[in-house]
């Protein structure tokens, strides 16, 4: 009994009957046209004059709000109401207009079930209401009867004030059920006819795929400009209080790097997150904010990281002055952050103090960024270090969006691009290749930039 009041008169319920009652609203414009058609064709100069007219106005309006469902904003509005009143599962309904005929259709289809089942629930609902309520309170008014009721004085015996009360119930009860049913039955075919198709689940997997790779994107800019910044910036800080008394000259060096450094990643983060706010990388003053490139800025990178107290031995082969157009843009902005996590790496499994082999070489096929620092005493470590690993996943990530590789682990120290190596038999060395679109048009020239 608990369970077919629940049914009958439940929160589902009275929330399902509302949603049809709007069915109904929306189509009495349907309707009233459609009306404007039966009376000539039934003879009748009155509006909805007979029930056989009502139902012919209904029939005649149904077609017509099939049509202007295809109007696009239909199925977000019917989603939207399906969504607040039907107890529908978002994720089994689809967002924003139709992509594709099918889905047209099945708009269509939506939108004239639940205007027709609700235009039917609605006018039971305007009939059997007051039916109802005049039967269920018939004993009380009984005393009424003759006079503005207008009912005979015989009509009004025991058994019709007996009965009038529950023929109100039943009627109320046989309400509830008709809209239980058609809720309940809007409720199941929603999903299918509201639901994503094949297009709607393959722009949604486009557009989820566009928004991951834009946080990937700048989850590897701010870990590597960033990142590196603070790993600079801790060293030289520390290594300026340990000389603070000592080496009043090296201390004030050390200052001014770490302002260039903070200076120069606000900039860097303040590009990256005008990716966030307006779609595009935009500095303070509203312009383009252009990203850091091995032509334009390896010496700058250098020149901070050599200050918090690394050395490194870097061998540049990018061509001659005239050449710079034989490195395209994204390979020289991607294999600036790849040097720059390099060196943020040394900087924080090294430490200060400690030496670092940089070669930088284009050829005819590609950009080859080779980094190598000695191991520490110990057990050599393994192919993985600990910590996160996040960097060296960037730097696998860039040049494998450019078509490039990535090799990084303990090695021999070897003669790289015939200049040297570390000196040492236990290095880690990080190894990346990076295709061009084009071979650079004259042979590059070597140059060598040392501490």
């Amino acid at each position: 009994m608990r369970h077919a009041v629940a049914v009958l008169a439940g929160r589902r319920t009275r929330r399902r009957w509302i949603h049809l009652v709007l069915g109904g609203a929306v189509s009495m414009p349907y309707v009233f046209v459609g009306s404007a058609l039966a009376g000539p064709l039934l003879g009748e100069g009155v509006m909805f004059g007979s029930f056989a007219s009502q139902l012919l106005s209904f029939a005649f309006g149904l077609p017509l709000a099939a049509v202007t469902a295809l109007f696009p904003l239909t199925r977000p509005m019917s989603v939207a109401a399906v969504r607040a009143l039907c107890d529908v599962p978002d994720a089994a309904l689809a967002d924003g207009p139709p992509r594709s005929r099918a889905a047209r259709g099945r708009t269509m289809a939506w939108f004239t079930l639940h205007l027709g089942l609700g235009g039917i629930v609605s006018g039971m609902t305007l009939a059997l209401v007051p039916f109802a309520a005049f039967l269920l309170a018939l004993p009380v008014t009984v005393g009424l009867a003759g006079s503005w009721i207008g009912f005979p004085e015989g009509l009004l015996g025991p058994w019709t004030l007996l009965l009038a009360p529950v023929v109100g119930a039943v009627s109320l009860a046989v309400l509830a059920g008709c809209a239980a049913g058609a809720g309940g039955l809007l409720a199941r075919w929603a999903p299918a006819l509201l639901g994503p198709t094949t297009a709607d689940r393959l722009a949604e997997a486009e557009r989820r795929a566009a928004d991951l790779a834009v946080r990937n994107r700048l989850a590897r800019e701010l870990h590597d400009s960033v990142g590196h910044a603070l790993s600079a910036v801790t060293l030289q800080a520390s290594a300026a209080r340990r000389l603070l008394d000592r080496d009043p000259e090296f201390v004030r060096e050390a200052l001014a790097a770490i302002e260039d450094t903070t200076r120069r990643t606000v900039g860097e983060l303040d590009a990256v997150l005008g990716v966030l706010r307006e779609g595009g990388e935009r500095g303070r003053d509203g312009h383009a904010a252009p990203a850091p490139t091995l032509d334009a800025d390896l010496d700058g990178l250098l020149r901070r990281t050599r200050a918090g107290g690394l050395r490194v031995d870097a061998t540049v082969d990018l061509g001659g002055p005239g050449d710079a157009a034989a490195l395209p843009a994204m390979v020289s902005r991607e294999g600036y952050r790849i040097v720059q996590e390099a060196l943020s790496n040394v900087l924080k499994h090294a430490g200060p103090g400690s030496g670092a082999t940089l070669h930088v070489r284009l050829d005819g096929s590609g950009l080859e960024i080779v980094a190598e620092n000695p191991l520490p005493a110990g057990p050599r470590p393994s192919a993985v270090r600990t910590g996160g690993g996040h960097g060296l996943r960037g730097i696998a990530d860039r040049a494998r969006l450019l078509g490039g590789t990535a090799e990084t682990g303990p090695a021999e120290a070897s003669d790289v691009s015939g200049t040297g190596g570390t000196g040492g038999t236990g290095v880690w060395r990080l190894r990346v290749r990076l295709p061009l679109h084009g071979p650079p048009t004259t042979t590059p020239r070597t140059k060598e930039r040392t501490p």
